[in-house]
């Protein structure tokens, strides 16, 4: 059935007889109730898009701006504990933010041989989609895409969710999130989650600020 045909029917039946009062009262009290059905399903889809992360299109970076310069943090998770260093800035007439770290662990009871971890990584803006990205590369061999999926309210929290890994067995999933808690300090929480599993915190840095590059 239409819904032209559905509206006849409305309008026609004996519930919606204008030639009454009753009829007529029906109606109204029809119409109003669609309206705020109506109302109702437009106001859900608006909370809808307002979850939906969306960075200043106009400076995509003022989120991520904070993170430029170098720092050096504890790390603590399933490798263990040890230092971190790390490097943010802006490349290639800043279209991109170059990320190079490196984690050093040494031998301990979780991990007796110790090691060194080492990665770069590249945000970039996707103009299309409206979202920021995150692409790493791990010195043992994983490429990891991740897109922004939450930016919290203040703008300190910002989640990103893998879209694509390289080099896993497929069905694992892994989530960055970064917890601006000033401008010289952020916590760094990397997650996994194996396949049909939920996320699992691996590791967690804490860096503080050493030196601020001129944006």
């Amino acid at each position: 059935m239409t819904f032209r045909s559905r509206l006849a029917d409305f309008y026609n039946s004996e519930w919606c007889d204008l030639r009454t009062i009753r009829g007529m009262k029906n109606c109204v009290a029809r119409v109003v109730r669609f309206v705020i059905r109506l109302s109702l399903v437009s106001c859900s889809m608006l909370l809808l898009d307002a979850e939906e992360p969306t960075p200043d299109t106009k400076d995509p970076w003022k989120t991520l701006a904070v993170l430029i310069g170098q720092w050096e943090g504890e790390v603590s998770g399933q490798p263990g504990n040890g230092k971190a260093q790390r490097e943010y800035k802006f490349i290639l007439n800043k279209h991109f933010i170059h990320i190079t770290n490196q984690s050093t662990y040494p031998p301990q009871q979780k991990n007796p041989k110790g090691e060194t971890h080492e990665d770069i990584g590249f945000f970039s803006y996707d103009k299309l989609a409206k979202k920021l990205m995150l692409r790493q590369f791990h010195i043992e061999g994983f490429v990891n895409q991740f897109a922004l999926q939450s930016i919290a309210e203040d703008g300190r929290t910002l989640v990103f969710e893998s879209t694509a890994i390289e080099n896993i067995a497929p069905g694992w999933r892994a989530r960055e999130t970064y917890r601006v808690l000033s401008d010289h300090e952020f916590v760094e929480t990397f997650a996994l989650a194996e396949p049909n599993s939920d996320f699992a915190t691996y590791s967690e840095t804490h860096f503080h600020r050493k030196a601020k590059l001129r944006r």
